[in-house]
């Protein structure tokens, strides 16, 4: 049975707040992030401004895919991350 909008979000916030509390996380996660937002871009019930909240989320896992450091990735992004799962709330 697939998740619905609603607990995929959820999913997504949880991981992105392990990454913004832990400062670590694996490929796996950013590739597990990547597929949530492609998911929930294309779903019509999400609200418009989490779908540009997305957007940024979507460059930060593909960024980490790609990177050589997981934990510096993370670090850098700390405010962000904090930024992105208080604007899913937000508007979810």
């Amino acid at each position: 049975m697939p998740l619905s909008h609603e607990h995929q979000m959820t999913l997504l916030k949880d991981i992105l707040s392990n990454h913004q509390t832990d400062c670590c996380g694996s490929i796996s996660e950013y590739e597990q992030v990547e597929r949530l937002v492609k998911s929930l871009l294309v779903n019509n019930g999400v609200n418009q401004n989490v779908k540009s909240i997305l957007q940024d989320v979507y460059q930060y896992s593909q960024s980490g895919i790609s990177t050589s450091d997981l934990d510096e990735h993370i670090q850098t992004h700390q405010d962000q991350l904090t930024q992105w799962v208080d604007g899913m709330n937000q508007y979810s």
